[in-house]
C-alpha cells in the first residue's frame, strides 16, 4: 500500500482550485484537501464576496493566485497551471470549490494515474444522484457527443471539473476560451497530441435548488459551447483526421 501525500510530491503533483464567490463552502473544501495534501493553490477569479478573507485566514499555507475581475474558469485554470508550473510541479488535480466534489476521493484519481502515468484522468460522476439538475444531464451527454465526434474517443463526463492534468505535457496556450468551454477544449486538444485520456468513478454532492450556487449560465454559456464545439469539428476535419490517416500509412 502505497502512501497518497508521499506519492504526489514524488511525482510533483499539486492541487489546483479555482473559485468564484464560493464563500460558503471553500473553507471547507480547502481544510479536507488540507488532510491529503500541503501543495494547493487557490485561484481566486475575482471573488466579490469574503473569499478574500477566508482565504487570508484558513490558518494553513495556501498559494493564493488572485486578481480582481472575474475572468472564467478557464482562464483561472490557465493561471493555475501557469503558477503550478513556475513552481516545479508537473501535474495538478482540478476540483471545484462550491463542494460538488469530495477530496476524499483524490486518492482514487492518484491512483488511476499511478497505474498510468503521464494520462489525464478524469472523475466521472453519477450523473443519477439526488438533486442533479436536469440541464446538467442533458448539457454533459450533448458535450460527450460531440467529444466523440472530435475525437473519436468515448468518454462519460466531458464535464466533470475532478480531473488530474499532466500539466508538463500539456501547454497552457491551448486554453484559446476562457469560461466554462474551457474544460471542453483542454479535453479535445489533450486528445489531438495523443495523450492518454482514463476515467475513474467519484462521488458528487449536488445540494437542493435553494441551497445550490451556480455561475453557469444557460443560454450564454451553451451558445459559447456551440461555438466553440464548430470550430473544434473544424479541426478534427483539417487537422486531426489528417493527423490519423497519415499516421495510420506511416505505419
Amino acid at each position: 500500500m502505497y502512501d497518497t501525500a508521499e506519492f504526489m510530491n514524488s511525482e510533483k503533483i499539486c492541487v489546483i482550485v479555482p473559485t468564484y464567490n464560493n464563500s460558503g463552502t471553500i473553507a471547507d473544501v480547502l481544510s479536507r484537501i488540507y488532510r491529503i495534501t500541503q501543495n494547493i493553490i487557490v485561484v481566486n477569479d475575482g471573488s466579490d464576496d469574503d473569499t478574500h478573507r477566508i482565504l487570508q485566514d484558513i490558518g494553513f499555507p495556501l498559494t493564493v493566485v488572485e486578481y480582481k475581475h472575474n475572468r472564467g474558469k478557464g482562464y483561472a485554470l490557465k493561471c493555475g497551471f501557469r503558477k503550478a508550473l513556475s513552481m516545479g510541479f508537473n501535474n495538478a488535480v482540478t476540483i471545484d470549490s462550491d463542494g460538488q466534489h469530495f477530496p476524499e476521493d483524490m486518492p482514487i484519481l492518484i491512483n488511476a494515474y499511478r497505474e498510468h502515468p503521464g494520462a489525464l484522468i478524469i472523475g466521472v460522476r453519477n450523473l443519477c444522484e439526488d438533486n442533479m439538475p436536469s440541464g446538467n444531464t442533458f448539457a454533459n451527454k450533448f458535450s460527450n457527443f460531440w467529444f466523440c465526434v472530435q475525437t473519436l474517443v468515448k468518454l462519460d463526463d466531458t464535464q466533470s471539473g475532478y480531473r488530474l492534468y499532466p500539466i508538463s505535457r500539456i501547454n497552457a496556450s491551448w486554453i484559446f476560451t476562457s469560461r466554462y468551454e474551457a474544460e471542453l477544449e483542454l479535453l479535445v486538444f489533450s486528445a489531438w497530441h495523443d495523450i492518454d485520456i482514463r476515467q475513474v468513478d467519484v462521488r458528487v454532492y449536488y445540494p437542493s435548488p435553494e441551497e445550490r450556487v451556480t455561475h453557469f449560465r444557460p443560454g450564454y454559456d451553451f451558445f459559447r459551447i456551440s461555438i466553440l464545439n464548430t470550430l473544434l469539428c473544424m479541426g478534427a476535419l483539417f487537422y486531426y483526421l489528417p493527423k490519423l490517416i497519415y499516421k495510420s500509412l506511416k505505419c
